[in-house]
């Protein structure tokens, strides 16, 4: 999931996953309709925010097991990015874009775009500023006084949003900007990074430095990242489409954390592989071959952002009511005023666990 923050460095053409036989799936049962006729709820497709890598291993899990099909999907195409979605929702080019709170917050504030929030894969989103201990080592906002930060310039107002929420004077930082490759930081460029826990935080580490990290989440700007965002319109004429699509995602990312991490670094590869393949614009002479090492840092790093004591209460996906002031307050201090009836409806994402408490044990 990427936070308004990388550019459109590809194009990377939709692939759709074969569907399997839904022997041995979780609730094998056909979807059926008011009179047990059989529920098809046809083609769909969903913008992916980054490329095919774990961050989207429910999803794959999803394909792999036949949880799709067995909701009643003739095809769910993913379709990579990087991409917020916002655009593709509003032109009806997808129907369903994994994106974040920051992205459709700034286009309903902005734009009064017509988008709902009606479920988070992150339950904490992944920003950080990145330092190394031996160096700058910044352990508390208030170490970012008198520091040379690296921000990318399409992260600047998440950055203003964490200067805001621990009141320090945005003249009292000084801001350098960079792109996404973390060496300014490793070179002592810079003393800290704009940079995510799932991503730039790991190659630093990988690389054999010892890092320090100032969590966004847990320093003052908490919200929900790699939403489940769809428009008004398609929200109201959709609910049951919806509420089955979501099932089978829950099911999906399940597997993520009862199956061998190894397991899940093997699928990831495959689907990673399936895209470099159909990309026309060279996904791997940009990003390089999957790193498996990293690609399991990854997975442990984000499911630490996924599951949480509120998702092990109500389930996975599930906003409560504080993390939804909580999101709205952050995006405030970015400069992006929302309401929670603006941002949120899970009606769907509350139905389903009401219906299906079962779906709630995600935990090996």
């Amino acid at each position: 999931m990427r936070l308004l923050s990388r550019t459109r460095v590809i194009g990377i053409a939709a692939a759709a996953a074969s569907a399997l036989l839904l022997a041995g799936c979780a609730g094998g049962e056909t979807p059926a309709g008011s009179e047990g006729e059989a529920v098809d709820h046809g083609e769909i497709s969903v913008q992916y925010s980054w490329i095919k890598n774990e961050e989207f291993a429910g999803e794959f899990y999803a394909y792999e097991n036949g949880y799709y099909d067995e909701a009643g999907f003739s095809d769910v195409i993913g379709i990579s990015g990087p991409d917020t979605g916002v655009a593709k929702l509003l032109s009806n080019t997808v129907q369903v874009a994994l994106s974040d709170a920051a992205s459709v917050g700034a286009a309903i504030a902005e734009e009064e775009a017509p988008l709902k929030i009606i479920g988070a894969t992150f339950q904490k989103n992944p920003f950080t500023i990145l330092s190394l201990a031996d160096g700058a080592n910044i352990q508390t906002p208030q170490d970012l006084v008198g520091k040379k930060i690296g921000v990318q310039d399409s992260n600047a107002s998440v950055f203003a949003a964490l200067l805001n929420a621990n009141d320090i004077d945005p003249a009292d930082v000084e801001v350098v900007p960079v792109d996404f490759n973390p060496t300014p930081v490793m070179n002592g460029e810079v003393d800290g990074f704009m940079a995510y826990l799932t991503n730039e935080a790991l190659t630093v580490e990988l690389a054999g430095y010892e890092t320090t990290n100032l969590a966004y989440a847990e320093n003052g700007v908490p919200y929900v990242a790699e939403t489940f965002t769809v428009t008004d319109q398609y929200l109201a004429e959709n609910a049951d489409l919806l509420k089955a699509f979501l099932i089978a995602e829950i099911k999906g990312w399940t597997h993520v954390f009862q199956e061998p991490v190894d397991d899940t670094v093997s699928l990831v590869e495959t689907y990673y592989n399936q895209a470099a393949e159909a990309s026309e614009e060279g996904l791997e002479a940009v990003f390089g071959a999957l790193d498996p090492a990293k690609t399991a840092a990854g997975i442990e790093a984000q499911n630490l952002l996924i599951s949480t004591d509120e998702t092990e209460a109500n389930g996975l996906f599930t906003i409560s009511d504080e993390l939804k002031e909580q999101t709205v307050a952050s995006l405030a201090g970015a400069g992006w005023e929302v309401s929670v009836d603006d941002l949120f409806d899970t009606t769907i994402i509350d139905e389903i666990y009401a219906e299906n408490p079962d779906l709630m044990e995600y935990l090996p």
